[in-house]
């Protein structure tokens, strides 16, 4: 990698030219980095209709997108996402029209992963072209839908022909939950009022309390067992491989992280967000440098995650 890099050139609001809302963005490896496209403009999405009431993207919490032009190199491109403390970064064509998108992954798995210098490769050899996206009406619901049948964690916000903003699953997630704990919160009313009457009636309304009671285990309160399978696929390096093996073992596994293991024993966690913020933009070698130096210890893990239910 080179010490020192020219600074890219400001980011401009993108406009005009929308990606094809048919086209498949995925973060997965093995999808085509340039899927097909027809560079036509594409007509404004229409805005969705729904109920009064229903949460919209634009009433989520949005991030600014960066946007940066095709020809950056990763180098120069992480550099910049690191500043900017985020994980995926828009692309745009010399006229200044959005033409794709990378993400962290995308540097590991298909950069590191495949031994590409960070100096040499442009961002426009490994971006996903014409990306899905949403428009600032669409429900939030429907833009979750997206990410989770598309695989991928982020869509670029559209409003009036512009990009205004980028959305993170994690932000139709926490809403999703947000929702879904206040429908368990009108649950636990429901089963409390049944149980009410019940005392002052004297009736017998066990088979029913039971019901709802049950029903509302099995909506709001699913275990790891439900959503972590026999056949779920865990990557695992030593703190002492480096982290080319890491992202090797990311793109091998399709996923954006590695459990860090010494034995039977759990040391850590590394994903392909340290591999931008720690590797690829503080100019260190992946074959040189050993995941143990650049991996969160399995403490600070806990910590990160308890913060999220706080």
């Amino acid at each position: 990698m080179s010490s020192t890099a020219a600074a890219a050139p400001p980011a401009r609001r993108t406009r005009s030219r929308l990606p094809s809302a048919s086209s498949r963005r995925s973060d997965d490896p093995s999808s085509a980095a340039n899927a097909n496209g027809n560079g036509k403009t594409s007509p404004k999405l229409a805005s969705p209709k729904h109920l009064p009431g229903e949460r919209t993207v634009k009433k989520l919490r949005l991030s600014k997108a960066l946007t940066i032009p095709e020809g950056t190199t990763v180098y120069d491109a992480s550099r910049r996402m690191a500043a900017r403390r985020v994980d995926a970064v828009l692309l745009t064509d010399a006229q200044g029209l959005l033409s794709g998108i990378v993400t962290d992954k995308d540097i590991s798995t298909r950069v590191i992963a495949e031994g590409l210098r960070v100096e040499q490769t442009a961002m426009s050899k490994i971006m996903t072209r014409n990306p899905t996206y949403v428009t600032a009406d669409s429900l939030a619901i429907e833009a979750l839908q997206k990410m989770v049948q598309g695989k991928f964690r982020h869509l670029p916000v559209v409003e009036n022909g512009e990009v205004m903003a980028m959305l993170d699953i994690a932000k139709c997630l926490y809403d999703a939950i947000a929702r879904l704990e206040k429908a368990a919160e009108q649950g636990s009313a429901i089963a409390a009022a049944v149980e009410g009457v019940e005392r002052q009636l004297g009736g017998n309304f066990t088979a029913p309390y039971a019901f709802i009671e049950t029903l509302r285990e099995r909506m709001f309160k699913p275990s790891l067992s439900t959503i972590v399978t026999e056949d779920t696929k865990v990557a695992i390096v030593s703190p002492s491989d480096p982290v080319y093996v890491a992202t090797q073992k990311m793109r091998e596994f399709r996923v954006n992280s590695v459990i860090v293991t010494t034995g039977n024993t759990v040391q850590g966690i590394f994903t392909s967000k340290d591999v931008l913020m720690r590797v690829v933009s503080q100019n260190l070698s992946p074959e040189l440098t050993l995941v143990e130096k650049v991996s969160a210890p399995v403490t600070v893990v806990f910590l990160q995650m308890a913060s999220h239910f706080v």
